[in-house]
């Protein structure tokens, strides 16, 4: 009963908060995409957590080909749709907030999307579909891979086409950057769902806002570096405070 209520008072405050805020600017992490079968990277169980232990990498809850959005990747299309999520940031590279249905010119994928290609020379980014990528044929596309022979080029520009995922070692996508950074700093909320904040420069964005006077809600149950910096902070489940979050600021709007 008493961890019911206390979930309870953690959606009001979440809720109240988002009613209040003008400028509501997200940042997600790996965190949010569990509850969809993918593993997280520093949790318990995270990637990194069992390679620093020497151990093999956690497995997949449900098959890569049926992974879906959650109901946390739904609530935040339900904030866009509600006008109060301007913008989005996420970590993840798993394509899933583009598949929930948020419109591209809200988001800037930092690390890249595993589903999409980016040309070296125009920096257009497609589906590995519309440009006949067929990975078992060309791999990956990494930057640091040789290109193959007849690998599909820019159909606008003709420039080598690599994926647009990020690895260790590639540079930033300097557009997703600098307009991250320019909705960290217009912010009066930001909410950070599901990452360690533990990878720069990507995670220095809520700095910027923190800043700036800006409030930060904060869900994570891992230690993140902001956690004594957040204005409300949660070790919830996402999935257990997000939605219903969502959900009550919605109904207290209408």
């Amino acid at each position: 009963m008493g961890n019911e209520k206390s979930l309870r008072q953690e959606i009001e405050t979440i809720a109240r908060l988002i009613v209040e805020s003008e400028y509501l600017v997200a940042f997600t992490g790996a965190g949010i995409s569990t509850e969809s079968g993918i593993p997280d990277f520093r949790g318990p169980d995270g990637v990194w957590t069992r390679r620093d232990a020497g151990l093999p990498a956690p497995k997949w809850k449900v098959p890569q080909s049926e992974v879906k959005p959650n109901s946390s990747h739904i609530a935040m299309v339900e904030l866009a749709e509600i006008g109060k999520l301007k913008f989005l940031i996420t970590q993840n590279t798993d394509n899933l907030h583009r598949k929930s249905g948020i419109e591209p010119e809200l988001l800037a994928e930092l690390h890249g999307n595993g589903k999409l290609v980016r040309c070296l020379e125009c920096d257009r980014q497609y589906t590995r579909e519309s440009v006949g990528w067929d990975p078992a044929r060309f791999g990956p596309g990494y930057r640091t891979q040789r290109a193959v022979p007849g690998q599909p080029a820019c159909p606008d520009c003709g420039g080598r086409l690599i994926s647009s995922v990020v690895n260790f070692g590639d540079p930033m996508p300097e557009k997703e950057m600098e307009l991250s950074a320019f909705h960290a700093l217009s912010c009066d909320l930001m909410l950070v769902l599901g990452s360690s904040l533990m990878v720069n420069p990507a995670a220095s964005l809520v700095g910027l806002a923190i800043e700036t006077g800006a409030n930060v809600i904060l869900i994570n149950q891992g230690d993140t570096p902001y956690d004594d910096a957040a204005t409300f902070r949660s070790r919830a489940s996402i999935g257990d405070v997000f939605p219903q979050a969502v959900s009550l600021a919605r109904r207290e709007m209408i």
